[in-house]
């Protein structure tokens, strides 16, 4: 996703043409013509063209009508496809055969768990508590019974139980637009309490609860005018402290730009306040835009928790590091504090500082740099537990907090490949893992540090569809452009035939240092099932191969990810797995860089390409809301070696006339706040008024969707089935319209 706050989102005469060529009965139900009202802006010295600017209003009712018959046509035209209820009907079936899926799960000292929880006959996560692991559940919180004033649904987007587990914070946005509201439910009488806080995300809201339970920190937006520029929306956010039944308008402020002398903030940081249990000490934690190096400070916790600013009041703030010390997670255990840094270790190495004396220059190296990647830390009541990866597979150890302790490597149990911290608090002992595989359905386990074991907690069962036969998967390396090795995940039905006749879909990502890791995805088993392939390219500019994979796709290098993508394109093709009639490619959010540039640089690689709530227009980003926290993964206009990185990565402006294209699906949900869905809007009409090809670009629109994150399983379902039959229709698999 294109991050905010931290961590997936017109026709042309000439294809109306084609498309009438092709099916004569759609000559009626061609798709809106956009106009072309080209401005031109210079860029140092560069005069660059934007014929649909006029799009990124979204208020115009031209805009709007335009946007609507683009949906509706692509609506009407999915649903004719002979194919398109079955395939939703086997992904409903796939997802059905489990009985519930129990995620974010947060553990209490006494035993108590809450988590979110969605069963297969249900179409949102719920938030539940149980006394025990194998206690009774207790439902806390329903979105699915509270409905948004204009139509649409709730979701929740984040919880924090209080340390007594009495009282638990919880956020609810409505239609996917991620724009939370802050409530607290008293967990014993499921009573709401009065406290209602706005302007909250669930990306940097941060809800900590003070020691007591009294109240808690948490971060916000400022309170800006309607006509404020969309670009001061992340602007200046502040953490401050509220107590339970007060005003939050009036919440005093604890950690913010220009609040302290010593503690150095820019108007497009994010600070937070992190307060971990058993620990005399608050953690300021600023986050600079979307770059991943952080700011931290540390200040002595007083009895009461209360760290505002008062007048006359001296900084409690010590810097433990600064942005220039490549720290990129953090945990706290006691008085000490974890950093995994990239500092002099390209794939990151862990340090421990002494929180009553902190700096970075005098830290403990505790685990040094070394091959292997380190992606998280997280500390338990017992040990410290690292994450690692190896290209796509997560991996766990323990590191006991004793001078003298050596890292001890978990053995993930029934031989799963890939696993990652489900739970992790500093006053319970050892943490759950979630395990995971491409080709089966993972469990969640609790490891026993006095055991030294694990076993199945039977929160997540296997259901009937979750480990079915007759499936695997490969990992292979792919050469590169410039030579370097690029992993390859490919997953397929057994016993296929490298015969280059296989409907292919190859996904990417490649931004922010994030890794594609693996995953089981059971509707994946849909397109599986028929023949098909599934790929994920774990391409430069993610996180496999630690901050230089990272870098290495990043701004003025900004080019490998969709040349590795390309790269792995076409290996798939030379080793006979699929050829480009059968091949699709995917990308999403920051990946729609990835799939706009492949499929604009190598149009012939490709049958069909899904631009899912995609950055395309890069020129253009920094102009939005979420752009200005962006700018430090993929640069500003304002600089101009950054610029043309920029103008070489905006898929929009390499579109060019008369270029055969293949057929594209453009999808977007109307409350993005991560990607504005003008970009989907300007690159569906320059695509459909330049391409040559004859084949369909198509936009399809939710109106009650985001950039995917809050969307209903239902949602989700109706996505997948469209691009499934959309990518079998384009491959020939399928057949055409009626």
């Amino acid at each position: 996703m294109l991050r905010h706050r931290l961590p997936s989102r017109a026709a042309a005469v000439l294809l109306v043409a084609c498309c009438c060529a092709a099916h004569s009965s759609l000559a009626a139900e061609a798709p809106p013509v956009a106009p072309v009202r080209a401005v031109t802006d210079e860029y140092w010295g560069q005069k660059i063209e934007d014929p649909y600017r006029y799009m990124e209003n979204l208020k115009d009712p031209e805009v709007q009508a335009w946007i609507k018959g683009q949906a509706d046509f692509t609506t009407a035209l999915i649903a004719r496809l002979p194919e398109r209820d079955r395939v939703l009907a086997r992904i409903k079936e796939l997802e059905a055969g489990r009985p519930y899926r129990i995620f974010d799960i947060d553990r209490l000292p006494d035993g108590r768990l809450f988590y979110l929880r969605v069963a297969s006959d249900e179409d949102l996560p719920k938030l539940f508590a149980r006394a025990s692991l194998g206690g009774e559940e207790k439902l806390l919180v329903d979105p699915s019974t509270m409905k948004p004033a204009g139509g649409g649904h709730y979701s929740l987007g984040f919880y924090v139980p209080s340390p007594d587990g009495k009282r638990v914070i919880y956020g609810l946005s409505p239609s996917g637009s991620e724009q939370d509201v802050l409530h607290v439910l008293d967990v014993g009488s499921g009573a709401a309490l009065s406290d209602s806080i706005d302007r909250m995300e669930a990306g940097y809201t941060n809800p900590q609860w003070l020691p007591d339970g009294s109240g808690f920190y948490y971060s916000r937006r400022r309170l800006l005018a309607a006509d404020a520029p969309p670009t001061e929306g992340y602007k200046k956010t502040f953490a401050c402290m509220h107590r339970l039944g007060a005003n939050p308008d009036a919440d005093p402020l604890a950690f913010a730009m220009d609040l302290w002398p010593d503690v150095k903030m820019s108007d497009v940081d994010f600070p937070s306040i992190v307060i971990t249990p058993g620990s005399s000490y608050a953690i300021g934690k600023i986050k600079h835009g979307d770059a991943n190096p952080l700011t931290l400070y540390a200040a002595k916790l007083p009895a009461n928790g209360d760290l505002t600013k008062r007048e006359g009041m001296a900084s409690p703030w010590k810097m433990i590091c600064d942005a220039a010390d490549s720290v990129e997670d953090f945990a706290v255990h006691g008085d000490e504090i974890y950093l995994m840094t990239a500092r002099a270790a390209p794939r990151f190495k862990v340090l421990r500082e002494k929180l009553a004396s902190p700096g970075f220059a005098s830290a403990e190296t505790l685990v040094p740099a070394s091959e292997a990647v380190i992606s998280g830390v997280a500390s338990a009541k017992d040990a410290l537990y690292i994450e690692s990866r190896d290209g796509a597979a997560g991996r766990v150890a323990r590191l006991g907090y004793g001078a003298g302790a050596k890292l001890e490597p978990l053995t993930l149990p029934e031989k799963y490949p890939s696993g990652a911290i489900a739970s992790a608090a500093p006053d319970v002992d050892g943490v759950l893992v979630q395990t995971t595989a491409w080709t089966r359905a993972g469990k969640t386990y609790a490891y026993d540090p006095a055991q030294k074991a694990f076993a199945d907690t039977k929160l997540n069962p296997i259901g009937k569809f979750d480990a079915l036969p007759g499936f695997e998967s490969v990992e292979v390396m792919v050469p590169g452009h410039d030579g370097v090795k690029i992993p390859l995940s490919i997953i397929y039905k057994s016993g296929l035939k490298l015969d280059g006749s296989n409907p292919t879909l190859l996904s990417g990502y490649g931004a922010y240092g994030l890794s594609r890791n693996v995953q089981y995805i059971p509707t994946m088993i849909a397109w599986l099932e028929r023949g098909g392939v599934y790929a994920v390219a774990h391409v430069r500019g993610g996180g496999e191969y630690g901050e230089e994979w990272h870098k290495a796709g990043q701004k003025q290098t900004k080019p490998n990810t969709w040349k590795d993508f390309i790269s792995c394109a076409e290996y798939l093709i030379a080793k006979g797995y699929t050829s480009p009639a059968r091949l699709a490619g995917q990308g999403g959010s920051a990946g729609g860089i990835l799939i706009g540039r492949a499929v604009t640089e190598r149009p012939d690689l490709f049958a069909a390409g899904l631009f899912d709530v995609g950055c395309l227009d890069a020129l253009r980003m920094e102009t939005t809301m979420n752009g200005v926290p962006n700018i430090p993964e993929f640069g500003t206009v304002k600089n101009a070696d950054e610029f043309k990185a920029l103008l070489e990565m905006s898929a929009y402006h390499h579109v060019k006339d008369g270029a055969k294209y293949p057929a594209v699906m453009l999808s977007h949900g109307v409350n993005d706040p991560r990607v504005e869905p003008w970009m989907s809007a300007k690159m569906c009409a320059r695509l459909q008024a330049a391409t040559a090809s004859g084949k369909p670009v198509l936009f399809r629109v939710d109106y009650h969707a985001g950039h995917g994150i809050g969307s209903t399983k239902a949602q989700l379902q109706e996505s997948t089935a469209d691009k499934f039959v959309f990518m079998l229709w384009q491959m020939g698999v399928i057949k055409p319209l009626p």
